[in-house]
């Protein structure tokens, strides 16, 4: 469910609460569209095929470009933990955009929260200050208020309801790491409002990170890059666009929607702000996001992979009644992710095709 609506927002308010604030504010207009278009903050350059649906100029890509990137992310690879340690193991240098090209096809669970540090760039590539530059990062982390305030009891039972439901066993004392870590960041960023699916965009780096300070990082990192996207371009926006990507891409399942009155809207938001950490397991989001951090424009790319999970559970939506279908997406099923990563790269395939092709290429 999402939330209800925020009191009245102040006149400066905090880059890293805009989320929070976009989060419960969605349109239920029919028919808002926007020809914004998202931004490739990382890297314009890299990666620049899978840009936002409002790609710019789709006919500088041929056809020819366009089947050698799909084939890329249809090949499939079995990238083991002992090519990953060679290359975290480096003396001197880590060699990232190996460790990318590996990452896009899933991470072992042992070696996860460390090339997600490399990948999301809390840890350098130069190891010659490796042992200096974790020192003074733990010295910082320490620093930081943890101490319980106002919102704690919030957290804590939102962090109980989590460990609750995902189930699974740890030998680190979770509550306590999921606590400081959310307080952490909420205390850093002093006027930032907590709100629930926090502990959900925290969770992966939790259980993947094996330093809290690392997790710390990571946490801040994702919650900022989630907030620059949205203060460009705003949640109902994305939603909109989404709506419109899944009239287009899957049409039998958007009139059942309609005659059930689904609202997906409401998914959607969800969703899209919060990368389906709500509604996949935790074992399908940290391999999502195993893909998603070897991209520089993940973030762009979020939308076709919503309507991958959609298409792939088409046939068991449609045998549903209103209330069922909102039960399966607001929890989702287990999921193989290395056919929806296939096939979200195919509903952005075939939409760069079907630019190209309008442009009569």
């Amino acid at each position: 469910m999402l939330l209800s609506s925020p009191p009245q927002q102040q006149q400066q308010q905090p880059r890293q609460a805009y989320i929070y604030h976009h989060h419960q504010s969605l349109v239920n207009s029919p028919g808002h569209h926007s020809n914004s278009s998202y931004s490739n903050q990382n890297n314009p350059g890299e990666h620049s095929l899978y840009n936002s649906h409002n790609t710019p100029s789709p006919s500088k890509y041929n056809k020819r470009t366009l089947q050698q990137y799909r084939q890329e992310h249809l090949d499939s690879m079995s990238i083991t933990v002992e090519e990953y340690e060679e290359v975290l193991n480096a003396e001197v240098w880590v060699e990232v955009n190996k460790l990318r090209d590996y990452a896009r096809h899933g991470i072992s669970r042992e070696i996860r929260g460390e090339v997600w540090l490399y990948l999301l760039g809390i840890q350098e590539a130069d190891r010659s200050k490796e042992v200096s530059t974790q020192k003074q990062k733990l010295i910082d982390y320490e620093q930081i208020e943890k101490d319980p305030n106002e919102m704690t009891k919030r957290v804590r039972g939102e962090i109980s309801r989590y460990l609750r439901k995902t189930n699974i066993e740890s030998s680190r004392n979770m509550p306590r790491i999921f606590e400081d870590v959310i307080s952490a960041f909420c205390n850093h960023n002093h006027r930032v409002e907590y709100y629930p699916a926090m502990v959900n965009l925290c969770a992966p780096f939790i259980y993947s990170v094996k330093r809290e300070c690392d997790a710390f990082l990571c946490f801040e990192k994702m919650i900022n890059i989630l907030d620059d996207h949205f203060s460009s371009r705003s949640i109902n926006e994305a939603v909109a666009s989404f709506m419109t990507l899944f009239r287009t891409c899957i049409p039998d399942l958007y009139s059942y929607f309609e005659e059930e009155e689904v609202d997906i809207k409401e998914w959607a938001a969800s969703a899209l702000q919060f990368l389906l950490s709500r509604e996949l397991s935790l074992e399908n989001t940290m391999r999502l996001w195993d893909t998603y951090f070897a991209m520089p424009d993940w973030i762009d790319l979020h939308p076709y992979f919503c309507l991958a999970v959609l298409k792939h559970l088409k046939e068991s939506l449609e045998e549903l009644e209103q209330s069922e279908i909102r039960t399966m997406l607001m929890r989702l099923p287990s999921l193989d992710m290395d056919q929806i990563v296939n096939e979200a790269f195919n509903i952005r395939h075939e939409i760069l095709e079907r630019q190209i092709s309008d442009e009569g290429l």
